[in-house]
């Protein structure tokens, strides 16, 4: 005698294609929440650093890691020139640098957690800092100068790095107005990990989401 083989009915197939939807669905849906995640967290950066430096200069009359007073304030403090200026690159690895400094003295007088002087990172492993527009290094010139508006980044800014191209757009859309190469927050791409910037970057005009590009963002203070 043959055996008959029964496949699955209609009302099975269209249950199991109904559970698979679903799983895909809170898939996606938990993807999109991370991502939310990351753009608030990095505009929680932004405006904790300035948040912590107005309150620093409103209590002591300086800037952060240029405070001329600190050595005598906290013993074991570096004091910085004074000149009004944070000297160095926002990823400086040199503990001298006023840009190093600046942690250290927001951390002793309690705006910002912790201990030392390192940078702090962001949800993403990028570094975070701040530095004079032009790393101090050359006052006539202008951070993110783009020829399309002739304008720059000076004074203090923050840097956070390592940025996917959706969480870039996202965070220069809400604090800003979503163009990489105007207004008060830049971007450029990254060619490595935590990239330096200097005069000799140049912001780039509009954002390229592809999926794999990777941003650093800067803010001014």
């Amino acid at each position: 005698m043959k055996r008959q083989q029964k496949g699955f009915t209609l009302v099975e197939i269209a249950i199991v294609l109904v559970i698979i939807g679903l799983l895909l669905g809170g898939i996606l849906k938990g993807q999109e929440m991370i991502v939310q995640a990351k753009i608030k967290n990095a505009i929680t950066d932004f405006s904790g650093i300035s948040a912590a430096y107005h309150g620093y200069a409103d209590r002591y009359r300086a800037v952060p890691g240029d405070d001329l007073n600190a050595a005598t304030r906290w013993a074991g403090a570096v004091a910085g020139s004074g000149n009004g200026q944070v000297q160095g690159p926002y990823n400086s690895a040199v503990p001298a640098d006023e840009s190093r400094k600046w942690w250290d003295h927001l951390r002793r007088s309690g705006f910002v957690a912790g201990s030392g002087d390192v940078q702090p990172f962001n949800a993403l492993a990028g570094m975070v800092g701040v530095q004079t527009g032009d790393a101090a290094a050359a006052p006539a010139a202008t951070l993110f100068d783009v020829a399309t508006t002739g304008t720059g980044l000076s004074g203090l800014i923050v840097c956070t790095a390592n940025l996917p191209d959706k969480v870039a757009i996202a965070l220069d859309t809400q604090m800003d107005d979503g163009f990489a190469g105007k207004g008060t927050v830049r971007a450029k791409i990254q060619t490595a990990a935590n990239p330096a910037i200097g005069v000799a970057l140049i912001a780039d005009a509009t954002y390229a989401e592809t999926g794999t590009n990777i941003y650093t963002v800067c803010r001014t203070m």
